[in-house]
């Protein structure tokens, strides 16, 4: 075995693809926008092996701990065309809080996770930027992540990105439901546009079959097709919390992957089936862009985006005027799409919009 000062030394862990001092730029760069995030709960953040946090239970009987795991999907090539990165931080802070927010949580802290084949430090801390931003607006703390360096399983220029939220209700408090009841209405809360669904779908159609560029202007977009793509995934928890203090919400529904078909099914209870009326509103453009030029039919369309609505609240008849003036006062429009009907947790759609 060559001396340890040998000049027979020369291959590196750099020469394999894994630069540690790219890795350093990073966090430092990033450290900032993290650190910017933390509460007076935060014992250890950033460079610690493990984030903790100590959170304040005074007030509540008996807490609950929420927790949820997601992504953003092929959203992430739209990004790398545009060479753009700080929405996708938005889009998965803002998925994963509307996720456990439905169940009446509040978020704690977030962890995230980027991988990518070369690491690129100036990517990578627009990317924290994004989470971090949208985490000190929700009052959730970015307690942590990981960011990895994987040479050969990514392509030049691509990264993954994933988080983990971790929220608390008070198990009284917890939305799951069970009181919905044959003659609730369904209200549709707007969703920013696609938020971080379907995008395969719309790729292939925008930019495969139809060829446009992200680059191009859409007069139907009002916009290029990127920035139309890149808008951020809207994020509800103020409103479902404004909600909260003026009625009764029975039950609400995240609609991300599988649209209405998927997510309405999972918080109504036996005996219960949804009625949805695509003709009670109008989705974005985009929406029928998508559908025009690919020629997809109205079912496949709602089976794969929001089209529009990206929460769904039910409430009873009574508490109607009241919850929409509320998210009017927010600036969400909150149309009754449909009701609650008699059947065993299905969800059709009406006549054609």
């Amino acid at each position: 075995m060559p001396e340890p000062n040998s000049s027979e030394y020369q291959t590196t862990y750099r020469d394999a693809g894994v630069d540690i001092e790219a890795h350093n730029r990073a966090l430092a760069m990033m450290k900032a926008a993290v650190q910017a995030t933390y509460t007076p709960q935060v014992v250890t953040g950033m460079g610690a092996f493990g984030g903790m946090f100590a959170p304040d239970l005074s007030g509540y009987r008996e807490p609950v701990l929420v927790a949820s795991i997601d992504g953003v999907g092929t959203k992430l090539k739209i990004a790398g065309l545009m060479a753009r990165h700080d929405t996708i931080g938005r889009d998965l802070v803002a998925h994963c809080i509307n996720d456990i927010a439905v169940q009446g949580a509040a978020p704690l802290f977030f962890l995230d996770y980027i991988a990518t084949g070369r690491l690129a430090p100036e990517v990578v801390a627009e990317i924290v930027e994004g989470l971090a931003a949208e985490c000190r607006e929700a009052g959730c703390v970015l307690l942590g992540g990981e960011t990895a360096e994987l040479p050969g399983l990514y392509p030049p220029g691509e990264y993954e990105v994933a988080g983990c939220i971790v929220g608390l209700v008070e198990r009284s408090e917890i939305i799951d439901g069970r009181h919905i009841v044959p003659g609730d209405l369904l209200l549709g809360l707007s969703s920013s546009g696609l938020h971080t669904n379907g995008y395969s779908l719309v790729r292939k159609v925008l930019l495969e079959d139809a060829g446009l560029s992200v680059h191009d202007w859409v007069p139907e977009l009002g916009t290029t097709l990127g920035e139309e793509l890149l808008k951020p995934h809207r994020c509800y928890l103020s409103a479902i919390q404004r909600l909260r203090q003026e009625c009764r919400v029975k039950g609400l529904a995240h609609i991300t992957g599988g649209s209405f078909f998927d997510n309405l099914p999972r918080i109504l209870p036996p005996g219960t089936a949804a009625v949805v009326d695509p003709s009670a509103w109008e989705p974005q453009p985009i929406f029928r862009l998508v559908a025009k030029r690919g020629r997809v039919s109205q079912e496949e369309m709602y089976r794969t985006f929001n089209m529009g609505i990206g929460m769904v609240a039910v409430v009873a008849p009574a508490e109607q005027e009241t919850a929409q003036r509320c998210l009017t006062e927010l600036g969400l429009e909150s149309p009754v799409i449909g009701e609650i009907v008699a059947g065993e947790r299905t969800v059709t759609l009406t006549a054609a919009a």
